[in-house]
This record gives C-alpha cells, sequence and structure tokens, in this order.
C-alpha cells in the first residue's frame, strides 16, 4: 500500500503519518478521536494525562509543531503530518564519550539529561499529588520557548493549567529558575 499523504482521507476513515518525540508513526482511524486517546492507549506513552476532557484543565498538554496544545481536544486530524511532543520527549541523549576521546550522542537507554523546566521542577519541589506535573511542565516550556524571561504576570497570564493541590506558587518560582537554566546553557551554546 502506498504511503499516504499527511491527513489523507477515505470516507470517514483518516490514514495519517505523524512525528512523536521524533519517531515517524502512522494513525489509521477516527480523523476526530483526540490525540490523547492515540498517544496514551496506542502509543503508551503515559505521562500525558486525561483531566477535564474539555480543554480546560491542561493536564493533556503537549507541543503540536512546537506550541502547546490541549490533546484531549485535538483532534488526530489536525496533527496529521505534524509534530507532537509529549512528557516523555523532553529528556535529551547523555553526550557518552566515543572512541578517541571524542563525544558523541549516544541512544537514549536511561541515560537521559533532563529538559531544564524538568530539573527546575525537581528542584523547586514542585510536585505534590504529581497528576497535573505533565501538562504544566509541557505549558513551561513554551513559554520560555516564546519569552525567555517572563515576568510573575506573564507566567500568570500564560499558565492556565490547574493545580488542584495549589502549587501554583512553586510552578512560578521553577520557572523563573529553567528560565535562568536555559539563559546559562544558552550563554555556553548548549541547548534544552
Amino acid at each position: 500500500m502506498a504511503e499516504p499523504t499527511p491527513g489523507e482521507r477515505t470516507m470517514n476513515h483518516l490514514d495519517a503519518v505523524l512525528t512523536v518525540n521524533g519517531r515517524r508513526r502512522r494513525y489509521r482511524g477516527d480523523g476526530a478521536m483526540p490525540l490523547l486517546w492515540f498517544l496514551r492507549d496506542e502509543l503508551r506513552l503515559t505521562g500525558t494525562k486525561y483531566g477535564c476532557g474539555e480543554g480546560q484543565c491542561g493536564a493533556c498538554t503537549v507541543h503540536v509543531a512546537g506550541r502547546a496544545a490541549r490533546s484531549c481536544v485535538t483532534p488526530m486530524s489536525a496533527v496529521a503530518g505534524r509534530a507532537v511532543r509529549t512528557i516523555e520527549g523532553l529528556a535529551r541523549p547523555v553526550p557518552a564519550p566515543a572512541p578517541g576521546g571524542a563525544t558523541a550522542v549516544a541512544p537514549p537507554q536511561g541515560d537521559e539529561a533532563l529538559h531544564p523546566v524538568q530539573q527546575a521542577w525537581l528542584d523547586e519541589d514542585v510536585a505534590q499529588c504529581g497528576y497535573c506535573q505533565a501538562g504544566q511542565i509541557m505549558a513551561a516550556v513554551d513559554l520560555l520557548q516564546r519569552m525567555p524571561r517572563p515576568t510573575d504576570a506573564d507566567i500568570d497570564r500564560a499558565i492556565t493549567n490547574l493545580c488542584r493541590c495549589g502549587t501554583q506558587m512553586r510552578v512560578r518560582r521553577a520557572i523563573h529558575r529553567a528560565a535562568a537554566l536555559m539563559l546559562v546553557a544558552a550563554k555556553q551554546g548548549g541547548a534544552p
């Protein structure tokens, strides 16, 4: 069977190719199905959580084409041919020494460097129950990509994810810490 073009439809069926955390994935099914269920049920990427099913709480936040999106209300037809990144895709492989003393990037095998936002979350002890935290982290990464030095007011406007445990003040501190980590990494020529 020939490869479909991104988002090719036949009857009520979507046959699409998308990239999830850097890997090509194929979806065949109802184009109206929410991205959340493809990620959790078909790809077994369970870091993205179901919270409300209405796009209000943010527990399901992922990145679609580099921007935060609520996966519970994002239909598969909207992600055909696009790149999706989940919480599982944030960490980066740790460089491993190569023969001759050079450094090469090793394939991920549990030795991964956390994204600066993930590290800041740990440093600030943000999580309480933890259920909403993957979505909070993905929203924070999106914010910092668009606004490297956000103010408290910027954070309050941009991070609309709900936390029933009341960790918003720690979330804010973690975002400021991550911003500082990312600025240091950028000055040293590293990438988050």
